[in-house]
């Protein structure tokens, strides 16, 4: 059977969430080469998800994320190169049946109850109906809809739709989600409560595959993120590594490059303008001990700004490089 998406992105076919049982990483992608004519929107593509994983899968538009993410889930094939979801080749049945999609774009029928939506997907997906309402009640309860099952989705604010597409996404406690920008209709209420619920199934050993192009939220969720442009992976790994290290600036009059020789301990020194140090690997804890040494050079310490690398900053950074 070939895989398909309702309305709500629920991955139709997947019945039980039994599903495979991989030893390995849920998500595997080995050299995947995906073309359109000349055009590549793969090239080159490795990647894997571990269980338990928040899988960060960043980058601008026209990369080839969502070339990705359809790959993945059995909507495209590839020209080359591999993959395998839960063990199985993509789009395989018994992979879908553990698979959770909340697609970036998505509509439901506005006279439909939250409660009749996620029971059509629960249907659509195979899921015994003896078990259908208590996992109705448990997807509207994880997003913050309990208790509004039994309204009409046209009484619905565009925030409070999109927590029934993450509902969708979640029905029968899938093995792997695959979320497409589930926040960027929230506010900061809502992406908040979204977070939490990512935490959640991390912590009941869900992976979850993460599309986003609002960094702040991917820093404080992800254990992982890759960046990927032109089809190619620029940057992955954990988020510290991808980010290199930290900086701090100290605005200081009385030291300069004559006294390198006695901070380089610190870390690698810059001195981008008059009366301002850069050092950079240092690390925020020893902050202290820097300013104590420039202070026992004959510095005057003006202003001490520890500056984290942002995962925008570095985002910017490595797509401007490739």
């Amino acid at each position: 059977m070939e895989a398909s998406v309702t309305a709500g992105g629920h991955v139709e076919g997947r019945g039980e969430r039994a599903g495979p049982d991989p030893a390995g990483p849920l998500v595997r992608m080995d050299q995947a080469v995906k073309r359109y004519g000349r055009a590549r929107a793969l090239d080159g593509l490795s990647l894997e998800v571990a269980p338990g994983e928040v899988f960060g899968f960043l980058g601008p538009n026209g990369a080839g994320k969502t070339t990705a993410v359809k790959v993945l889930l059995g909507f495209a094939r590839l020209s080359g190169g591999s993959a395998r979801v839960l063990g199985r080749p993509p789009g395989d049945r018994e992979a879908r049946r553990a698979i959770g999609y909340l697609p970036e774009l998505f509509r439901y029928q506005e006279w439909l109850t939250a409660n009749e939506v996620l029971e059509l997907h629960a249907a659509l997906a195979g899921q015994p109906h003896a078990a259908r309402a208590r996992d109705v009640a448990e997807a509207l309860a994880l997003v913050g809809l309990a208790g509004r099952g039994d309204d009409r989705v046209g009484t619905f604010s565009k925030g409070m739709q999109q927590r029934l597409g993450l509902a969708v996404a979640l029905l029968g406690r899938p093995r792997l989600v695959f979320l497409d920008e589930p926040t960027s209709a929230l506010d900061p209420v809502g992406r908040r409560d979204v977070r939490a619920v990512i935490c959640a199934l991390r912590d009941r050993g869900t992976a979850v595959f993460l599309n986003s192009h609002l960094l702040g939220e991917v820093e404080k969720v992800c254990d992982r993120v890759a960046v990927v442009n032109r089809g190619r992976i620029v940057a992955m790994g954990p988020l510290r590594a991808v980010l290199g290290p930290p900086a701090v600036r100290v605005r200081v009059t009385g030291v300069g490059p004559g006294q390198a020789a006695g901070l380089e301990r610190f870390g690698a020194l810059s001195f981008p303008e008059p009366d301002l140090v850069e050092v950079v690997g240092l690390e925020e804890a020893a902050v202290p001990d820097l300013v104590r040494a420039m202070v026992e050079l004959g510095g005057r310490i003006h202003a001490v700004d520890p500056r984290p690398v942002t995962l925008e900053e570095r985002f910017i950074e490595l797509v401007r490089a490739t």
